[in-house]
């Protein structure tokens, strides 16, 4: 059902004009930015017109009634005149919407909350979008058939967002080409903990609730923002060069997590000789019960865990911190940029510690007869609910590989750190992975790697 406030009295003149773009403001006649940024594989995703700068999400949530409370302050910068503009909202309640202080007409369509503002927005121009909103924020089901957006737990809830969840518990800019800094706010019950991205700027309690405040200054995508609340066992600690370390485990998981955090800081160190320096300002992870989430998930700073990680792991997810958060594909299509590079990480870790080589491992998934491995090729997946199918990761895998064959160790390892350092806390696409990796080897042909491995269908003739 589409709900509608402040509009003239009949509904169909009012959204006639958020579409038109009537409105006019110091001469500016501007135009809808319009839904969705026609991702190959999640169209309706993100929206046009405008650049967010950064979230401040004001959350308050009680798991007992399941009922958050939320207002979100949306900085963006407009990249053409607008008329209107939409923001990616599944479920709650919207209660009002202003921006630059004023009120603004909205209307609901599905995901897309589509607003009005008072005056049109000139292109160039920064504006401040306030969205409160409230109700029982929904579990959403993937393509493939796993759970994100809002997951309540046994003692409190948690937020995951990829591919499209964050938008189950707070209106944006949906998509990972628009990345953005953080304030997360987040009011729960007196004795429950809120754990989010980035740093801890804030604490308090006040009538027996307590206020988390987490700063994130370096850009985030959406997906990548996490909220986890309920019972845990925080501890804080320095990493390498003095990085702090905050984990937050449920005490369920802390025995049988133990072990393996306390590696946490050899794979960072490992990885920053591996990949270059960490590209962001705190490291750690989140640890749940192995209910709670059916998959780990990289969120930005800590991922985030179903119960106590293998060591592996732990390699892939503290991997992507620089190949998927720091460098962020340009559309769900390029995934095989973050799923390859880090399951790569895993092959080298095992490889400088005592396990099979890159080069046995990438043998064995050659010598392996699951079709599944071949069944697309990892630059292209069949569809979106095989965006986190095994061609994406391990075939991603092979890709890096083969260059590595081809170029030699020292280059290979060399290239590992100049790919993140030189698109950081940018996006990036396949198309320019390709060029940048023909651009630093212009001496070399990679159109067979290409043609075979990357864009390929079915199995190569040659390993």
């Amino acid at each position: 059902m589409s709900r509608s406030v402040r509009l003239v009295p009949a509904a169909a003149v009012a959204l006639a004009l958020v579409l038109a773009g009537t409105g006019c403001a110091g001469g500016v006649r501007g135009t809808p930015g319009g839904p969705g940024l026609r991702d190959p594989y999640f169209p309706k995703a993100g929206n046009g017109g405008y650049d967010v700068d950064h979230y401040a999400l004001t959350l308050d949530y009680t798991p007992a009634t399941h009922r958050l409370t939320g207002t979100a302050v949306i900085t963006a910068r407009a990249t053409k005149d607008l008329s209107a503009f939409d923001l990616d909202l599944a479920g709650l309640h919207v209660d009002s919407v202003g921006v630059d202080g004023r009120d603004a007409r909205y209307n609901r369509a599905g995901q897309e909350l589509t607003v009005r503002p008072h005056d049109d927005l000139r292109k160039g121009s920064t504006f401040r979008t306030t969205v409160r909103y409230s109700g029982v924020p929904g579990t959403l089901t993937d393509p493939d058939g796993s759970a994100e957006g809002w997951l309540p737990t046994a003692d409190g809830a948690l937020g995951l967002g990829e591919p499209v969840g964050s938008m189950a518990w707070f209106p944006g800019n949906d998509h990972p080409s628009d990345k953005a800094t953080y304030d997360i706010t987040v009011t729960v019950p007196q004795g429950l903990q809120a754990v989010s991205n980035g740093e801890l700027a804030g604490q308090s309690s006040r009538a027996g609730r307590t206020t988390y405040h987490w700063h994130t200054a370096q850009p985030m995508a959406s997906y990548l923002a996490t909220v986890a609340i309920g019972h845990f066992d925080i501890t804080r600690s320095k990493g390498p060069g003095g990085l702090p370390v905050l984990t937050a485990v449920d005490p369920t998981q802390a025995k049988a997590s133990a072990a393996v955090l306390a590696k946490l800081p050899e794979v960072v160190k490992w990885e920053e000789d591996t990949f270059g320096p960490y590209p962001f300002s705190s490291v750690g992870a989140i640890i749940d019960r192995p209910d709670d989430a059916g998959y780990a998930l990289e969120t930005q700073n800590r991922p985030v865990f179903p119960g106590a990680p293998e060591l592996g792991t732990l390699v892939h997810e503290l991997a992507h911190q620089w190949y998927g958060d720091c460098v962020t594909p340009k559309s769900w299509r390029d995934m095989w940029l973050n799923e390859g590079f880090a399951t790569y990480a895993q092959w080298l870790w095992d490889e400088d510690h005592g396990g099979d080589s890159a080069e046995k491992t990438f043998r064995y998934y050659y010598d392996e007869h699951d079709s599944a491995l071949w069944a697309f090729p990892p630059a292209t997946p069949s569809g979106a609910a095989h965006i986190s199918a095994s061609p994406v990761y391990e075939r991603g895998a092979m890709v890096l590989h083969k260059i590595r064959q081809k170029v030699g160790d020292k280059a290979f390892f060399a290239f590992l750190r100049a790919w993140p350092a030189a698109h950081r806390y940018g996006n990036a696409s396949t198309g320019d992975f390709t060029a940048y990796v023909e651009h630093r080897f212009p001496d070399q042909d990679f159109g067979e790697i290409w043609k075979d491995w990357l864009y390929g269908e079915g199995k190569p003739a040659h390993p």
